[in-house]
């Protein structure tokens, strides 16, 4: 007879490794790094071309478009690196990933009368992203 042995990872806290825990924190990451990317093209759009967002009606948060595009350029990068720093296992990114989610899912509440469907979109996603980072974060790090 042969003997199988299967190669499971155990940390020496004893805590073992979900796939589908490292799976649902590397997709938040890329998620991070898709939604940074994305989000700065909308910033540079709203930066370069004032008219491209219509605002519908009043809204309690009023900015000029440019001051958004500013806004969602300098986020997008700053979680497109988070997400960076999170597929490389740095528990500094994790909390990052998780402020800057959060950030974000404001600043696209806010942004709901430019831009609605992308929006709700966006704050759905960055909901995930804070799971994902907080709930299976640790798993990628080992």
């Amino acid at each position: 007879m042969t003997e199988q042995t299967t190669s499971k990872h155990v940390p020496a806290d004893g805590h073992e490794r979900s796939g589908a825990a490292v799976g649902f924190t590397v997709f938040a990451a890329v998620l991070m790094i898709m939604g940074g990317a994305f989000q700065s093209l909308n910033g540079i759009v709203a930066i370069s071309e004032d008219e491209f967002f219509l605002q519908v009606g009043d809204y309690v948060a009023k900015f000029d478009t440019t001051q958004w595009g500013w806004i969602h350029l300098i986020l997008g990068i700053l979680v497109l690196l988070a997400g960076l720093g999170v597929l490389s296992g740095q528990v500094w990114a994790r909390t990052v990933g998780v402020v800057l989610a959060a950030i974000s899912a404001f600043a696209y509440f806010a942004f709901i009368p430019y831009y609605p469907v992308w929006s709700i979109v966006v704050i759905a996603l960055d909901v995930f992203i804070i799971w994902a980072l907080t709930a299976h974060g640790r798993d990628i790090t080992r």
